[in-house]
């Protein structure tokens, strides 16, 4: 099968789960019905679209199939500020009961944390990648110690806040949080759009890609930087999916085959849809909502994770 139509059965599957999920079972308010589902499926995609482009990016750049963005830290600083803001101010706060204030403030320290921790790998010049995923993962367990330690100090009923802001959830969607992240989205596909071209040669290593005449360090700086600002919107807009990268840019390299981007970009978009659209199939319609799309996504994601770490130690 070419790889056109692999696309092309990936396009029509995610089609097919989404029609399924949006008219089985509609019962007789089915416009009420079909308007939630929408919203569900509108979160889907944003959410699902963010993480498989910039997972997809990001293993791209760090030449290591087995990493996501989630390793920089992002994902603990999003819990640290849910935390923090309950701490200090009580779920009760203007900051925690309107989603669209914690929505920007959200993506807004994260997006500036991303620029510090940046900003300290490019300081310097010829500064190795793998110095950026060190820092991250130390800042990553600093903030979930922090975390961790405040939600140890907090009334036990404003914990269960915090508690369900630490899993991913794609019911009760905020509309007008729907549209303000689909907007972003759309400005940061104008942001990488000059930058695409460059994804199959940065495939290859940072000195070849260097002595192609592509100025490296510029250029990761800004894939890096678009990076941290779709995690940091998916994860403010639906909460932390941690597997849901790994599980999805592998089944895509393994699925499509190919060094293209354009068709693994399209792929692993494609394959995130189809992914939680079904997850969410299930919690709804088979386990009638008694567990969350999280907990499927990370146990299926960490079974994976463990069979590629078994996978490649065999082939050292």
């Amino acid at each position: 099968m070419g790889y056109k139509a692999k696309i092309v059965t990936l396009g029509i599957l995610a089609a097919a789960s989404i029609v399924l999920f949006l008219f089985s079972e509609l019962g007789a308010n089915w416009e009420y019905a079909l308007t939630k589902r929408s919203e569900k499926i509108l979160a889907i995609v944003l959410t699902g679209g963010a993480i498989a482009f910039s997972t997809m990016v990001f293993q791209t750049i760090t030449n290591n199939r087995i990493l996501t963005p989630s390793i920089i830290g992002l994902d603990s600083l999003y819990l640290l500020i849910q935390t923090l803001l309950i701490f200090l101010f009580g779920s009760a706060n203007l900051t925690m009961m309107d989603k669209n204030v914690n929505f920007f403030l959200s993506v807004l320290l994260m997006v500036l944390f991303a620029g510090v921790l940046y900003n300290i790998l490019f300081k310097r010049e010829g500064q190795n990648i793998y110095f950026l995923l060190l820092v991250g993962l130390i800042f990553g367990t600093f903030f979930q110690s922090i975390s961790s330690f405040l939600q140890v100090l907090i009334d036990p009923n404003e914990f269960l806040v915090v508690q369900d802001r630490m899993f991913a959830s794609f019911n009760n969607i905020n509309t007008d949080l729907l549209l303000l992240a689909g907007v972003a989205l759309i400005l940061m596909a104008f942001y990488f759009a000059p930058y695409m071209k460059y994804l199959d040669v940065l495939s290859l290593g940072r000195e070849p890609a260097i002595n192609l005449g592509i100025a490296y360090d510029e250029v990761v700086k800004r894939l890096l930087l678009g990076i941290a600002v779709l995690v940091s919107i998916s994860t403010a807009l639906t909460g932390p999916l941690m597997f849901l990268g790994l599980l999805v840019a592998n089944i895509t390299h393994e699925f499509v085959r190919s060094y293209q981007h354009k068709y693994l970009l399209v792929g692993s978009v494609l394959i995130s849809i189809i992914a939680l659209v079904g997850g969410q199939f299930v919690v709804e319609r088979v386990f009638t909502f008694s567990t969350t799309l999280s907990v499927i996504i990370n146990f299926v994601g960490g079974v994976y994770f463990l069979y590629l770490l078994l996978k490649e130690n065999r082939s050292w």
